[in-house]
């Protein structure tokens, strides 16, 4: 059998059925910075759907989309006022439609952003349920009479600043709110609640899309009596009975937000014995490196050894029993060649680095829009250059309790949410190629050096990178189901680990850092192998390999020699586009 990008699967076996999202590598659009085609510096659908021979070309099996939904936009489509309406700033419901159909025709599946542990205040429901005691919409949503008692269990901060509590004057009583006070949150205890999210979900899946990525889905099940948020005591039961209303008889794919997730409890969501969801993001890789009092805004330096164990947990608690999403960078994270790489003269070598040691282990993978050309933070120095509600809140906060306008500042440079949501550098044009309009935030301005209209041209370049990895990630049952092992991991300098299936092998060695970095080879570090980057035979012998900056190999080792995958390989690095 082969693969549309003409590469051998003989390498390995593979089960004998795999859900398609497992050789699929998805890619996020924020769809406000992604593209605009009507020149009123908002990104659009029309946008999105003028660039989908882009993500064709590029091999991606499924669009993770940002919120597209009413709103009034106070989180950036994060707070719904109607689930089954599309915000005039990007479009219509019929060009939604239209992306949906274009989307699979190219064999591209859309998978939409559910935001169902909120609304917006402007929901119907949410105007319904102020109005009334009485109204049926009341406990779609948590109330209480008074404000909760100073250190009482429910005396909880939100995660934008202030109380989770704000009162309401129509209502005459204080909703609860884990967000901005103009998000608050739904009732999952309430059954008739849980319908209607439940008929809405079908609605769009009737509609063709994929599935949902399911944003902060650990929250739905919170006792706040309790002060309990995440992985309160009825989040499985109400996952298992969304799948089974929504999900009967349909391939879709379902990923949960949840910072919670330990190792522990990650199955408990993505074990396909359960019925709960596909796979999960969990962020210990993200968390474990922010400072223990002011978290992201004052980072840690990265420590890979610490790292690597991160990854290496990880890909072992669900190698059996679940499903990894793997990611560097999304809408709410720093850029990865920022925070992991080198985002100055090393750019290029180190986030192709950074592509490779994340695309070969186990799990799907998602790539951030812009990440494919190695896009790199804001680098704004003014608050007045933010957008984002969370950075704006908490920077007055911050100079409340008398921390310094500069030290929030070098924070919010390494970590906003706003970094990730400058418009995506297509050209080295007028305002990045994104917009002939003004962009509702800056480009940056490194768009003359890095942008997709030049890197897509360099055979060399970071997109041809991401390109080759998704092509392998389809074409081999080794790196989508093979075992995982780290090897070396206290090494200070270089990522490696090993993959096995059968008798096949694949040895994945990374120098993670800009200086030169030797690794003493082990005899079960010793091979020989076909270098799948670079398409050349390579031998692994003697005591000692040294890697160059940033260097990166993946050896293959397939059983019996000469499998036809060595060879095919070398199609895609020929730089004649109308062969593929």
């Amino acid at each position: 059998m082969t693969t549309a990008a003409g590469l051998s699967t003989r390498a390995g076996a593979a089960p004998a059925v795999e859900p398609w999202w497992q050789s699929a590598t998805g890619y996020q659009i924020y769809p406000a910075s992604f593209a605009d085609s009507n020149g009123d510096g908002v990104g659009d659908i029309a946008g999105i759907i003028g660039k989908l021979d882009y993500l064709q070309d590029l091999g991606i099996g499924f669009i993770w989309l940002s919120p597209v939904y009413a709103s009034p936009m106070v989180d950036n489509g994060y707070d719904i006022s109607d689930y089954q309406a599309i915000n005039p700033r990007f479009g219509a419901l019929k060009e939604m439609d239209r992306l949906i159909a274009e989307a699979r025709a190219r064999g591209i599946g859309i998978v939409m952003d559910l935001v169902v542990n909120h609304t917006s205040d402007q929901h119907a429901w949410f105007q319904q349920a102020r109005r009334s005691k009485t109204s049926p919409y009341r406990n779609y949503y948590l109330w209480r009479d008074n404000p909760p008692a100073k250190g009482a269990p429910d005396d909880m901060t939100a995660s934008f600043g202030g109380s989770t509590w704000s009162y309401d004057a129509q209502a005459g009583a204080y909703y609860f709110h884990m967000f901005a006070a103009q998000q608050p949150d739904l009732n999952w205890a309430n059954p008739a609640m849980r319908a209607d999210i439940y008929k809405m979900m079908n609605w769009w899946l009737d509609r063709g899309i994929a599935g949902f990525r399911m944003d902060v889905i650990d929250l739905i099940g919170k006792d706040i009596a309790h002060g309990i948020t995440a992985n309160g005591p009825n989040e499985h039961p109400y996952l298992q009975e969304m799948t089974a209303a929504t999900q009967a008889g349909r391939d879709c794919l379902t990923v949960g937000e949840v910072w919670s997730a330990t190792p522990d409890n990650a199955p408990l969501y993505s074990d396909p014995a359960r019925h709960e969801l596909s796979m999960i993001f969990q962020f210990e890789a993200v968390t474990r490196f922010w400072d223990d009092q002011q978290g992201k805004w004052k980072p840690k330096p990265i420590d890979l050894p610490v790292l690597k164990s991160i990854f290496g947990k990880w890909q072992a608690a669900l190698a059996t029993r679940g499903w990894s999403a793997l990611f560097w960078g999304n809408h709410d994270l720093p850029r990865a060649v920022s925070r992991y790489g080198d985002d100055g003269a090393g750019r290029v070598a180190s986030a192709k680095m950074l592509a490779t040691v994340l695309h070969l282990m186990k799990g799907t993978p998602y790539i951030y829009q812009g990440e494919e050309i190695g896009m790199t933070n804001a680098g704004f120095t003014s608050i007045d250059q933010y957008r984002d509600v969370e950075t704006i809140n908490l920077h007055a906060i911050a100079l409340q309790a008398g921390i310094k306008d500069a030290d929030f500042m070098a924070g919010a440079r390494a970590n906003s949410r706003d970094n990730a949501r400058t418009p995506m550098q297509w050209t080295d044009g007028p305002n990045a190629g994104f917009s002939r309009g003004r962009p509702w935030i800056a480009v940056n301005p490194n768009k003359a050096t890095i942008n997709a209209a030049a890197d897509s041209a360099d055979p060399n370049g970071v997109y041809q990178r991401y390109r080759l990895l998704i092509a392998l990630r389809k074409a081999l049952p080794i790196i989508r189901q093979g075992s995982f092992r780290l090897i070396q991991p206290n090494h200070k300098q270089i990522f490696a680990y090993e993959r096995r299936l059968g008798e096949d092998r694949l040895l994945v060695i990374a120098n993670f850092t800009g200086t030169p970095a030797t690794l003493p080879l082990t005899p079960n570090e010793i091979m020989v192998g076909r270098d799948l980057l670079s398409g050349a035979d390579r031998t692994l012998s003697g005591t000692t390999l040294l890697l160059q900056p940033y260097e990166t190999m993946a050896l293959l080792r397939a059983s019996p020699p000469g499998n036809a995958i060595l060879t095919a390989t070398n199609v895609l690095h020929q730089d004649d586009r109308s062969a593929r």
